[in-house]
């Protein structure tokens, strides 16, 4: 049965027996406790909330079983050689063990002003999806879905109409660091009315870890 537990902002851990899988483990994020034991690591963009360059590329370089999966452009931040497997979307790979379909291939529009970098998004096991930065909808079942709660590059708005379209029965709240509880209370009590009568739960993270 797979444990999901946040580690700050962006970053989540699938835990699974013997297997473990690491989402987005950015400058916000408990890098010791999400990485302590990691068989793979996913990341869906380069920007540094989604990616903590020297604290990826110290743990790669500290255990030669530790594979990453991002876009092609991460692949030259870290350089760790082959460690890092290049991946865009519409893929299907393996990663630590679990099944991983990719989607999106580009962040949310932030300014037009702003260069539009790679982003892509994990489905895991055909049942938790990691959209990065972005609302890019999958056009399958999603079980558990990690919402972008907040963002530069959206508003409330977008963010509801996404948990709704992806219609997953459980969300969870990632890319919060930068806000504060009140306004984490503001998105939840916006969103939650109108999700849950199209069977979308929407939860803060508990204490301890939830089942995928």
């Amino acid at each position: 049965m797979t444990q999901l537990s946040k580690h700050g902002h962006s970053c989540v851990r699938l835990d699974d027996g013997d297997r473990t899988l690491v989402l987005d483990p950015g400058v916000f994020s408990d890098l010791d406790a999400a990485l302590d034991g990691a068989d793979a690591v996913l990341i869906t963009h380069e920007h540094a909330d989604h990616l903590d360059v020297d604290g990826v590329r110290a743990a790669v370089r500290a255990d030669s079983r530790l594979r990453v999966y991002a876009p092609s452009s991460v692949a030259g931040l870290l350089d760790v050689g082959d460690q890092v497997v290049a991946v865009g979307a519409g893929e299907s790979f393996e990663a630590a063990g679990f099944p991983v379909r990719t989607f999106g291939g580009q962040h949310a529009l932030i300014h037009p002003l702003i260069p539009v970098v790679p982003n892509v998004g994990y489905l895991i096991d055909d049942a938790v999806y990691h959209p990065g930065d972005s609302l890019v909808v999958p056009p399958v079942p999603v079980r558990t879905l990690l919402l972008p709660a907040v963002a530069p590059w959206s508003k409330v708005s977008e963010v509801i109409d996404f948990a709704v379209a992806v219609r997953a029965p459980r969300a969870y709240p990632i890319h919060d660091a930068i806000v504060t509880d009140g306004w984490r209370a503001i998105v939840e009590r916006l969103l939650s009315p109108i999700a849950e009568p199209f069977g979308v739960e929407y939860a803060s993270w508990p204490d301890a870890p939830v089942t995928a």
